[in-house]
């Protein structure tokens, strides 16, 4: 044990035999003062804590100093009881704090032990006890985001122990303060109880055993119970007052003296309004202009200086900031920051600004947030933010859209027309300026407010500038999704499906196929625009073939085929045939003997000749099927599925190409025409 172990432990011991051993009245003086001065340390200590927990063992010190005052109690006691005198301190309190008027002192005593019990015990102990449940309540949750941050790599191991063990902490500490606010209500009752028996006692004693008369034992004992109640209040209200303020504090980065000057200052023009209403209860009451003017010059005085020093800080912080960021573009790191490359991005022209200012009734953000969530519906990715911004480089009227810092698609619209379509048969009658639908690429012109109305009854698709935007930015994100998919997102829906399937995910990655993999997988589904919400199908399938096969091109076959109740409802009519263009014998032979396998995979190698004639036959069926009106729709064996996908790709890569095991069998097939070679 150490020097400080045997001083604590000698300290308790005397306690105790202060309550056996009487005890002269020079060191009970010197032990009150003591007491006073230790309960003001312990005061100012609680004040200038951060954080309750850094005072943790303030239960023990209460506990011991109530002790220790109640030890004081009972050798005063003895002490007035048997001699009549208890020292200068309590002598000092009997007559000089209260003047002597026994009356006086007791009715000072009797509000202090109120304030003591009824206030600020009361409250402190209330407060403690709730805040025991919460701590206590909270423990499982803080516990498992402990647990959540280090799975996650935020925090290492040693970061996660001092995070358990301050939550251990804080939950003894509160349920400590729970059970040490009873020592204090305790107190206050004793010090009550005492002080009753000290007076009574003393009156008893008074003129039975020192002959005194009536009036002069009643005097000389209710003043010496008065001074040594008051003794010994005045610790305990310090105490309390400690108590209530370390259940109280809220955790912050300052002490309670820094926390109330910059909350309760931190509103210099307040100050101007209570000056004020100051100033008018001096007009307008009787208590007087000399005394209400000098307080409300203090608060109009703090509210100036208090202003004065706000504003230079301000400066100081704008300049703080600005030093900051040129200190930043000095950094040679500041370099790195320019390497990142946005996902999506949408840059328009200085006219069109008011699609996406709010204050001029743009709706654009609110658009994009509609796009990404019929993107999640229809395909099944999370897109990325859409970064947009304006670029003066552009026309006014003009847009282009990104992808990964590359340019892929651009308009021009005017904000103040509308987009009109014709449905085939053009009407005289409706005039504008002609252009070209930039999401499909249809004639169409732009028409003023007066012939949009003209237009929609002759049979027009009118649409307004925002749809036209937001029509043309969704089939871009259509169309370049497998793009947008990085491994990153691919992990994401994964844990999504991990969440009701933890089995599936389990066994697929990574005993069966990596992220990478699978990520392949999904970005050829959606090349060809087919939806891959139905996640934990195409997981399933991924398992139950990959373990024969890593043949990515391979596995997205099977994928398409255990999708093909969705694939047939995204091509075919419910109750009608479904009419598509069939590649004949003689071109699937062709494509079958052109295929080579090698160890990366199996590749098409077909001359340049057969290749043209392949498009020639293709074009003239499928210029057919668009002139009836008809979506072109290209239907194969599974075999060559794929291969003939990468050859029309070329050419036609808006058409789509089907094998017969990704239709459903009850569908009623239709060939318009067919491919040969």
């Amino acid at each position: 044990m150490g020097r400080r172990d045997l001083v604590v432990m000698g300290f308790v011991i005397a306690i105790v035999v202060m309550l056996v051993i009487p005890m002269p009245n020079p060191l009970l003086d010197f032990l009150l003062i003591i007491n006073i001065s230790i309960s003001l340390t312990v005061l100012l200590v609680a004040m200038n804590t951060n954080d309750p927990s850094q005072f943790s063992v303030f239960p023990s010190i209460l506990l011991i100093t109530t002790i220790f005052r109640l030890a004081l109690n009972v050798s005063s006691t003895r002490n007035i009881l048997s001699h009549a005198e208890a020292g200068k301190v309590i002598e000092a309190f009997g007559s000089f704090v209260i003047g002597g008027n026994a009356v006086v002192g007791f009715v000072v005593f009797l509000i202090l032990t109120l304030i003591n019990f009824m206030v600020i015990t009361k409250g402190s102990e209330r407060v403690a006890e709730v805040a025991a449940r919460f701590a206590l309540d909270a423990m499982p949750g803080k516990q498992m985001a402990i647990d959540a941050d280090l799975n996650a790599g935020a925090i290492s191991d040693t970061e996660a122990q001092q995070r358990r063990k301050k939550i251990s902490q804080e939950s003894e500490f509160y349920g400590a303060m729970d059970g040490a606010t009873k020592f204090v209500k305790g107190d206050a009752i004793a010090g009550i109880v005492i002080f009753i028996i000290n007076i009574i006692g003393g009156l008893i004693i008074g003129m039975v055993i020192h002959n005194m008369g009536f009036s002069e034992s009643a005097t000389t004992f209710t003043l010496l119970s008065v001074g040594d109640g008051l003794v010994s209040q005045v610790p305990a209200l310090l105490l309390s007052t400690a108590t209530g303020i370390i259940v109280t504090r809220a955790a912050s980065d300052g002490n309670m003296g820094d926390d109330l000057a910059k909350q309760m200052l931190a509103y210099p023009r307040l100050l101007y309004i209570v000056a004020a209403t100051v100033l008018l209860m001096g007009v307008f009451t009787p208590i007087g202009l000399l005394r209400t003017v000098p307080v409300a010059g203090m608060l109009a005085f703090l509210a100036f200086r208090l202003q004065r020093n706000m504003e230079p800080d301000t400066a100081s912080l704008e300049a703080s900031v600005e030093e900051a960021e040129m200190d930043e573009v000095r950094s040679p790191e500041s370099v790195v920051s320019l390497l990142h490359i946005d996902p999506i991005e949408f840059e328009f022209g200085y006219g069109l600004i008011p699609l996406a200012d709010t204050n001029q009734g743009g709706d654009l953000l609110d658009r994009v947030i509609m796009i990404r969530r019929q993107c999640a519906i229809e395909l099944g990715v999370v897109v990325p933010v859409i970064r947009i911004r304006d670029n003066i480089q552009l026309r006014p009227n003009e847009y282009v859209i990104k992808i990964k810092g590359n340019q892929v698609a651009h308009g021009e619209i005017m904000l103040d027309h509308y987009l009109a379509m014709s449905p085939g048969i053009e009407d005289d009658s409706v005039v504008g300026i002609e252009t070209v639908e930039p999401a499909f690429g249809l004639p169409a012109l732009w028409v003023t407010e007066e012939v949009k109305e003209r237009a929609e009854m002759a049979g027009y698709t009118v649409v307004d500038p925002p749809s036209v935007v937001a029509t043309h930015l969704t089939e871009i994100i259509k169309r370049y999704g497998h793009e947008l998919l990085n491994r990153q997102e691919t992990k994401a829906l994964i844990d999504n499906v991990r969440e009701t399937s933890p089995a599936l995910v389990e066994e697929l990655i990574p005993n069966v196929m990596s992220i990478g993999d699978v990520q392949k997988v999904l970005q050829k589904l959606l090349r060809e625009k087919i939806s891959i919400r139905n996640l934990p199908t195409i997981l399933e399938t991924l398992a139950d073939y990959g373990p024969y096969t890593k043949d990515t091109d391979l596995l997205t076959e099977y994928a398409r085929q255990s999708l093909s109740r969705q694939i047939t409802l995204h091509y075919a009519v419910p109750g009608e045939p479904l009419r598509v263009i069939t590649a004949g014998p003689t071109l699937e032979k062709k494509i079958a003997d052109a295929v080579q396998q090698t160890e990366q995979g199996a590749y098409l190698a077909i001359d340049p000749e057969t290749s043209q004639r392949i498009f020639n036959s293709l074009s003239e069926q499928v210029n057919h099927m668009l002139q009836t009106g008809q979506q072109p729709l290209i239907l194969t064996s599974p075999a060559i599925r794929m291969y003939l996908r990468q050859l029309v790709e070329r050419m036609m890569p808006e058409i789509p190409v089907l094998s017969y095991n990704e239709l459903e069998p009850d569908v009623e097939i239709q060939s318009i025409g067919v491919v040969s070679v």
